[in-house]
């Protein structure tokens, strides 16, 4: 799409000096040398791909020196979390991208979630995100994105996730002033729900509901229901490294709660995030001209599940 080039204030945060080594030298011959080890959490180590398609082609290398030096921090003490990174959410397959095998999250979908993902990979032009529709979380374009912190005078109040500037997802907002979610009752379905966020330490605690069922987790289509309720635990370990430990408990979906771990890199200095207007420069299905109205999926114009 082009060439982004990223960088908005650096970060700080914890004090860890982390020793980039390849897996493959720490973990033996079994181990994939297209991965180095750049840390360690909650007692795992964080690992990440030393590249992975398109992904991070504007980050600093997993093995400069860069990566492991001391997290920026804000004002009031808290990491800075502001980026621009690339990574740390799902694109081409959720469950892969998060840490598990091959087919090990399929293994977890209920029959009727099953059936979905199945039509939805068989659906040409299906994916909403290609209407310009928004990929909601825990979806990361291959391009820079960043958090913005939105303070008053009563301090941090909230948190905006932008994905490109005037991107499909316009920006999402994380409402750290305390308050609660919504009621049942008075809680509205939306594509990026309803979100508060609050500081474990170091650690940036999000809790989201309210979400509608018609984004896709991934390309693939990996389904979810209007049940979903996901914790995003971002964590900056280094310098260069962001971890998202993520929390998905669907139960109209999967069969138990699923645990995924995501990781985004900081991008090279003086990259920023570029405009991009989706209807604009998007030349998928019928804005392209390769679709008739009548031909488009149901779920790429609207139209559901």
């Amino acid at each position: 799409m082009r060439n982004a080039l990223v960088l908005s204030g650096t970060m700080a945060v914890l004090t860890v000096c982390l020793l980039v080594e390849p897996r493959a030298q720490q973990a033996g011959a079994n181990a994939n040398a297209n991965e180095v080890v750049v840390g360690t959490l909650a007692g795992k180590p964080v690992i990440q791909p030393v590249r992975r398609g398109v992904d991070y082609r504007d980050t600093i290398s997993p093995t400069d020196a860069a990566m492991s030096g001391p997290v920026p921090r804000l004002p009031d003490g808290h990491p800075d979390l502001t980026g621009p990174w690339e990574g740390g959410g799902s694109d081409n397959d959720i469950g892969v991208e998060g840490g598990l095998k091959p087919g090990e999250l399929d293994a977890l979908l209920l029959p009727a979630a099953r059936t979905l993902k199945a039509q939805r990979s068989k659906a040409i032009y299906g994916e909403p995100y290609i209407y310009c529709l928004p990929m909601s979380v825990p979806r990361i374009n291959p391009y820079p994105w960043k958090f913005v912190m939105g303070y008053t005078g009563k301090g941090l109040q909230y948190i905006y996730q932008l994905h490109e500037n005037g991107d499909a997802g316009a920006h999402r907002v994380i409402y750290m002033d305390g308050r609660p979610h919504p009621k049942p009752e008075t809680l509205i379905a939306t594509w990026w729900g309803h979100s508060v966020g609050h500081w474990e330490g170091d650690t940036l605690v999000i809790d989201t509901i309210g979400y509608n069922d018609k984004f896709w987790f991934d390309a693939p289509g990996t389904p979810h229901s209007e049940k979903l309720h996901t914790i995003e635990r971002w964590t900056r370990i280094s310098y260069g490294t962001l971890v998202n430990d993520f929390t998905i408990d669907d139960p109209d979906t999967f069969s138990r709660q699923v645990q995924l771990r995501f990781v985004a890199r900081i991008v090279k200095p003086g990259v920023e995030l570029m405009e991009y207007i989706c209807a604009e420069n998007n030349q998928i299905g019928i804005a392209g001209g390769y679709l008739n109205k009548t031909d488009a999926s149901p779920i790429g114009i609207g139209g559901g599940r």
